[in-house]
């Protein structure tokens, strides 16, 4: 008899609003994750006066203060009219908005952010707070690309890359037991795109397809014996650009999920460029899983 599959703890969903329509979108997506969880909603609403307290007046916090509560108070209406069942939280923090997402989400909680907003948590582009938010948190990220409805069948979707990316699978696959759905497994692997970039002789295989194949045998043969009862399709992709393959197979994906993961010789709070093409073109909610950190596990 096959053992049943080991189910991580849920946590929490904590969406960041600040009152515009994406972020909105985003809270939505959240409370339909939370209801699948079981779990609770936390909004949150980040005024960052912390940092800001010395060269404002305690009238401006004030208002600032107001106005976060007014976006928590609809926002949380809206999100109990489409999900009553779903208990929400309102958090009002003075904390820097990715700081406070944060210590929302402490150890185990996933973060949801809208593709664009305002304030706050402006549009996903380079020093963005929801940039600022993926490249640096512990736990799972979820960006939500336009005004996604709150229900989406599909496949879950997950990139892979490499034997590092299997606590992704991991968080893709308790997904895809949460909605119910297939879990799909995409490996890319780049093609050359010119003459000059090295080619295996002709009638050799390339070693690089060899190891992607052997991945992605290991990886589906693992989660098959750790989730018996989830139905898994693997589809392995030879393309000049892994992220345009990834965005075209999320076309009919419930949610993409991959590895989040910063570009090699960068400081700061950044991801690869692959992420960066995923976060502005897929056609689905996409979830960024730390390679490293709570939730991902090893490959031993």
């Amino acid at each position: 008899m096959a053992a049943a599959p080991r189910l991580r703890h849920p946590g929490s969903v904590v969406a960041g609003v600040d009152g515009s329509e994406d972020a909105l979108s985003a809270a939505l997506w959240a409370a339909e994750e939370a209801f699948l969880r079981g779990s609770a909603l936390f909004l949150v609403h980040a005024t960052d006066t912390d940092a800001l307290a010395r060269y404002l007046f305690q009238a401006q916090i004030d208002e600032s203060r107001r106005t976060g509560r007014e976006v928590l108070d609809r926002t949380a209406e809206t999100v109990s009219a489409h999900h009553p069942e779903v208990t929400v939280v309102k958090e009002l923090s003075d904390r820097p908005p990715s700081e406070a997402l944060r210590h929302a989400a402490a150890l185990t909680g996933t973060i949801v952010v809208g593709h664009r907003g305002r304030g706050g948590f402006a549009s996903l582009l380079l020093g963005s707070v929801g940039l600022r938010t993926a490249a640096t948190a512990s736990t799972p990220v979820v960006v939500v690309r336009g005004h996604a409805g709150t229900e989406h069948p599909g496949v879950v979707l997950v990139g892979m890359r490499d034997d590092h990316d299997l606590g992704c699978a991991r968080a893709a696959a308790h997904e895809a037991l949460l909605r119910r759905q297939p879990l799909r497994l995409v490996h890319v692997w780049r093609t050359a795109r010119a003459r000059s970039e090295r080619t295996a002789p002709r009638g050799r295989p390339c070693p690089r397809a060899a190891d992607h194949v052997r991945v992605q045998s290991r990886t589906t043969g693992l989660l098959r014996e750790e989730f018996p009862g989830l139905k898994i399709e693997t589809e392995g992709v030879k393309s000049p650009s892994v992220p345009g393959a990834l965005v075209e197979a999320s076309r009919d994906a419930a949610v993409l999920v991959v590895g989040g993961r910063r570009g090699p010789g960068y400081l700061g709070p950044t991801l690869g460029r692959t992420t960066l093409a995923l976060l502005q073109h897929a056609h689905c909610p996409v979830e960024l899983v730390p390679r490293h950190g709570p939730g991902h596990g090893s490959t031993s």
